[in-house]
């Protein structure tokens, strides 16, 4: 028994130090945990974050199914037509179709290799490997959007492009790319790549409204694309990226680095070898492009001038692509307005010379809405310079005064428009450059509105060093100007800054418009082919100065337009019509003048800048060659003139109200002042009846009568006081100036003598006193007789010759005066003392060396000077 136990107490002792020694060498023992629990938690995320997985693909593949089962249908016909874009005019009528034109189409066997090899090194370069959708591409493209946003990056193949221009809209919505995919990869199940690649081949928009390689090669080379060069090749498969931007007519350096970058694809891609793309990158991009004078037209239409303004502004806000897809295309367009602009334009008796060139805008003054624009002389589709818009290189003489200056002092100085100023020898800052007037004189103390309507240099330049840089920018750039640069010689306008015609009616509007600017706009939206999907392009209206300063500027600008002695702008003014308005001229610089060989008259450009609570109207005018001078008073003048016609006939189918004084402006004398800044003295005048304005006439009515060739006028008036008013009747004949025809107390009158042919607007003001009423005007035009019928048989009738197809001459270029130069004087005004329609031939001159001096001949004295390069504006002395 005792051996028994001690035996098993032994077999104890023993599995003890069995035990010992294992848990020694398995190491300190860990405690005891929830190890189930804490496993079962990590498979559980792992099985839900697998679940959501699951439900997204399965949400993501049912909206997927959805969206394909709403997409059109595949449809031959618009798979290799181009759908066509409208253009509706403000009254919601279409002016104008893009997409139906003619072109060129191309079958693929026909199209050259390295042609297709530069497209698709360009546009998809795995084309001919995927089957409608590039996940490599893709996936590149979804990095890209992840780190900069949804759509940084397209990853289309040029399948996905074909549909997306045939079938979709240009949005960039999950609905859209879908619809997109799915399409894409049923049109590579019906068709073969060939048949792709040809589509997008003859379907792509290349530029303005040119459609298709084979139109493009046409258009700019004159060639056939066999007979293209690899440089050639490479411009042209670039260009559908953005068509209007890399236009190698327009943009020359855009289209070159583009260009570049598609050679360098083609390398990239084994298309071709490092010599070939090297060689090619060195050829000059304008090398082979048609010359202007053998350009043909891309298409005929109405309004062409004004149809390219619309197309850059699509350019400008990324929708010059949505043409290819079919868009409606809402402009602000009147068309009546632009018939008078166009119909002015073309009118070679408007103009002093063959060759002159002029920009005209007419934008309205209240909501900045461009209405017409007069792209040049004899305007065409694609005909190349379109002065109204893209004449951004022509410095702007005094026109600029008002906005750099005057504006800007009574903004923050509270200057009243008698502040007076002293015009005296000065020169600029940190120089001894002499800044002089036009006359070489000094009139000592005169107030800024003398100084602004007879444009005097050294006020303007005094004006803006008072106000200082930093506000003066601030001002201009409510205005929508660029002034980073603005420099003394700015305040006369010879400085960095330039401004298109419709950039400087724009700004002019924010002054008849109580201070509000709205940046000038050819579209008030675009609606996508779903007939739901729209964009907004009306901007909204920026308060741009204080509406005591609009006006007050305005006030002023009446007596350039007025018959103060010395004033510069009376060819502008217009009877009856509340009209304000600045002159400028430019000038060659003192090295110009000797490289060019200049007479001491030579100036190159000439602007008016006017307006009235209606529209505001900006005009340039000039060679398109900068080295061909203006020389003449009647060159000088002719933006005035063709103001007057265009504003007084547009202004015919509207009521013009005057502009109206604000309640924070008062009048002491012929002065406004802000209101608290008055003298103290000043007491405000009691309102009363006999204060109150006269009424204008209404239902001004004209009738032709062709027996008597008599056009009799009516119309109606309601008094508005004690005293019976009387009637001044006056008329404009063809856009001439106005003639007074009567003053009588009927409501009638008859003129006499009408011609065919011409246009006659007449106005009509009630006087009563010292007071005068606004005014009521109409037109009419007298029809020609109709010719005799033909009687020549209906099977041996004529073709119509067609119309002069002659280019225009090129674009203005490298015609930027450094900007140390000054303005030129506007010496040439009519004579007051001569007939209506008649005009001073005076002869300025002024040489760019500071001390030329040249006197005009006729009643009105027309010295003009410069310094260096510059001749100071807007300067006229007249015979009283």
């Amino acid at each position: 028994m005792d051996q028994e136990v001690n035996s098993r107490q032994q077999r104890k002792q023993l599995e003890e130090q069995q035990r010992r020694r294992h848990t020694k060498n398995k190491g300190p023992r860990e405690p005891k945990g929830p190890k189930g629990p804490k496993r079962s938690l990590i498979k559980k995320i792992i099985i839900a974050i697998l679940a959501l997985f699951i439900a997204i693909f399965a949400i993501g593949a049912t909206v997927f199914a959805i969206y394909a089962a709403q997409a059109p249908k595949l449809d031959e016909e618009l798979l290799k037509d181009p759908v066509s874009s409208k253009f509706y005019d403000a009254n919601g009528k279409v002016f104008y179709t893009m997409g139906d034109q003619q072109r060129e189409h191309v079958n693929y066997e026909d199209i050259p290799v390295g042609m297709r090899d530069a497209i698709i090194a360009t546009e998809d370069s795995r084309f001919f490997e995927h089957h409608g959708i590039d996940f490599i591409r893709l996936g590149g493209s979804v990095l890209a959007n992840f780190r900069y946003g949804f759509g940084a990056q397209g990853g289309s193949t040029l399948t996905q492009q074909v549909i997306k221009n045939s079938f979709l809209t240009g949005e960039k919505t999950l609905k859209r790319k879908a619809q997109e995919a799915y399409l894409s990869v049923q049109l590579e199940r019906e068709y073969s790549k060939e048949e792709i690649f040809e589509m997008y081949f003859n379907k792509v928009l290349m530029s303005g409204r040119i459609y298709g390689f084979g139109t493009a090669a046409k258009y700019f080379y004159g060639k056939d694309l066999k007979d293209l060069t690899l440089d050639e090749e490479a411009l042209l498969a670039g260009m559908p990226q953005a068509p209007n931007a890399y236009n190698p007519f327009k943009n020359p350096e855009r289209a070159e680095k583009r260009r570049n970058i598609v050679l360098g694809l083609m390398y990239q891609h084994k298309k071709i070898t490092k010599e070939q793309m090297e060689a090619a990158q060195k050829v000059d991009v304008k090398k082979g492009l048609l010359p202007e004078s053998k350009r043909k037209t891309a298409s005929t239409s109405k309004y062409d001038a004004y149809i390219d303004v619309v197309l850059k502004e699509l350019a400008e806000n990324g929708d010059e692509k949505a043409l290819e897809e079919g868009v409606n295309v809402y402009t602000t367009l009147d068309p009546n307005a632009q018939k008078i602009v166009e119909k002015t334009m073309n009118n070679a008796a408007n103009f002093p010379t063959k060759d002159i060139q002029a920009g005209l805008s007419v934008i309205d003054t209240q909501t900045g809405a461009i209405v017409a624009v007069g792209g040049g002389r004899d305007y065409g589709p694609e005909r190349g310079f379109n002065y109204a818009e893209a004449l951004t290189n022509r410095q702007p003489g005094s026109t600029m005064k008002p906005l750099i200056d005057y504006g800007p002092a009574i903004e923050n100085l509270k200057w009243s428009t008698g502040k007076t100023i002293v015009d005296e020898p000065m020169t600029y800052t940190g120089t001894d450059q002499q800044i002089n007037n036009f006359d070489h004189q000094y009139k000592g103390t005169i107030t800024i509105r003398q100084a602004l309507y007879n444009s005097r240099n050294i006020p303007a330049v005094k004006t803006f060093k008072e106000v200082g840089t930093d506000k003066t920018k601030a001002f201009v750039k409510n205005l929508g100007i660029d002034a980073n640069n603005i420099t003394e010689s700015d305040a006369i306008g010879g400085g960095k800054i330039t401004l298109s015609p419709i950039e400087m009616a724009g700004a002019y509007a924010a002054f008849g418009n109580n201070g509000i600017y709205t940046k000038p706009h050819a579209i008030k939206k675009i609606v996508y082919r779903d007939g739901k999907t729209a964009k907004s392009y009306t901007p909204d209206p920026v308060p741009a100065m204080s509406d005591y300063t609009a006006y007050m500027v305005t006030d002023m600008l009446r007596d350039v337009v007025g018959y103060k002695y010395g004033a510069s702008g009376t060819a502008a003014g217009i009877p009856g019509l509340d009209v304000a308005g600045k002159t400028g001229t430019t000038n060659y610089s003192s090295q110009q003048f000797s490289d060019y060989g200049l007479p001491d008259s030579a100036v190159p450009d000439s602007w008016f800048a006017g307006y009235t609570s209606k529209y505001s109207i900006a005009v340039w005018s000039g060679y398109a060659d900068y080295k061909v001078p203006i020389t003449t008073s009647a060159e000088r003048v002719l933006p005035q003139q063709l103001f007057r016609t265009v504003m007084s006939q547009i202004s015919a189918y509207t009521q013009t109200p005057n502009f109206q004084q604000p309640n924070s402006v008062v009048r002491v004398g012929n002065e406004l002042y802000v209101k608290g800044q008055q003298p103290v003295s000043y007491t405000p005048p009691v309102e009363n009846k006999d204060n109150q304005k006269l009424n204008a006439p209404t239902g001004l009515k004209a009738s032709y009568d062709a027996n008597s060739k008599a056009i009799n006028l009516t119309w109606s008036h309601k008094a508005s006081g004690d005293q019976a008013p009387k009637f001044k009747v006056s008329v404009s004949v063809d856009g001439g100036g106005s003639q007074a025809l009567t003053e009588t107390s009927s409501n009638s009158f008859t003129y006499n003598g009408a011609e065919d042919g011409k246009t006659y607007l007449f106005s009509v003001v009630a006087v009563a006193g010292d007071k005068t009423s606004d005014a009521a005007t109409t037109s009419i035009q007298i029809q020609a007789p109709t010719p005799e019928p033909d009687p020549t048989p209906p099977d041996q009738s004529e073709t119509p010759t067609p119309p002069d197809q002659s280019e225009n001459p090129n674009p203005p270029t490298d015609g930027n005066n450094q900007g140390n130069t000054d303005s030129n004087g506007d010496n040439t005004n009519p004579d007051q003392n001569n007939p209506p329609g008649q005009q001073n031939q005076g002869n300025g001159n002024g040489r760019g060396n500071g001390n030329g001096n040249a006197n005009g001949n006729g009643k009105n004295k027309a010295n003009t000077n410069s310094l260096n390069g510059y001749t100071p504006t807007d300067q006229t002395q007249k015979q009283q």
